[in-house]
């Protein structure tokens, strides 16, 4: 037994890099996942390999800038499994670049994805966790957001909106039913580019994560650590980079 064996763990953004390495680990070390992302076709590749591991997983389709998707990935969790420990609001898209670029539609994507996705996940999970007791909030945020770099000014705005909304629904909940932990990966060798539609940026970024950006492993065992702590332990706040990135 561990302290992730058995938890109800629903994962947005999962189905691929520290998503959907998350899924698989914290499957193998028992816990039972719901793995939610707009990419169905991949969920179910991701949810048969932890099935053939002898793990717990189901799919649910999840658009996280919709309120319903997170809606019906909390409801199906607590329908399947009876309860949900841990949300893990991993969906982000990285649509950066120069702001004289004047993106204003990219930059409207990234507020709906990368902040209010989060707080549809907060409006559809935090009832369950007051109901029951006891609840794990656990989001992705970013490096970007602790050193600020020309071209992500508006990504690093809404990954430091995050860091700020968590500490504030940490304060709210310091009677200890609900506990809240920020991940801040720096480079990690996932799809993330593949949102950047400048071709310049978008082509640095991969040659970073190709040179020396984490697998996402690293992160999901960040992850895994936050999770597995005794419920009177919270981890706020953990980051992770590549030991050679600035």
């Amino acid at each position: 037994m561990t302290g992730i064996d058995g938890q109800v763990v629903a994962i947005t953004g999962a189905s691929s890099g520290i998503g959907g390495a998350t899924a698989l680990l914290l499957a193998e070390r028992g816990a039972r996942v719901v793995i939610g992302a707009r990419r169905v076709e991949r969920l179910d590749e991701i949810a048969r390999e932890i099935r053939d591991r002898g793990g717990s997983a189901v799919t649910c389709h999840a658009d996280v800038s919709r309120r319903e998707d997170l809606e019906l990935l909390v409801a199906t969790a607590t329908d399947e499994f009876g309860r949900l420990d841990v949300l893990v609001s991993n969906a982000g898209i990285s649509k950066i670049g120069p702001m004289s670029d004047l993106d204003v539609d990219g930059w409207s994507a990234m507020i709906d994805v990368n902040l209010r996705g989060v707080l549809h996940g907060i409006a559809a999970a935090l009832p369950v966790f007051r109901n029951q007791g006891r609840g794990h909030f656990v989001t992705t945020v970013s490096t970007a957001g602790l050193k600020i770099v020309p071209t992500m000014a508006v990504y690093a705005a809404t990954k430091n909106a995050v860091r700020t909304l968590m500490e504030g629904l940490r304060q709210e909940s310091t009677d200890g039913v609900v506990r809240t932990t920020s991940i801040s990966p720096g480079f990690v060798d996932t799809q993330l580019d593949g949102s950047i539609d400048d071709a310049a940026v978008r082509a640095q970024i991969r040659r970073n994560m190709a040179e020396f950006g984490l697998p996402p492993a690293a992160v999901a065992r960040a992850i895994a650590f936050a999770i597995e702590q005794p419920p009177d332990v919270e981890i706020g706040d953990i980051t992770i980079r590549p030991t050679v990135q600035g």
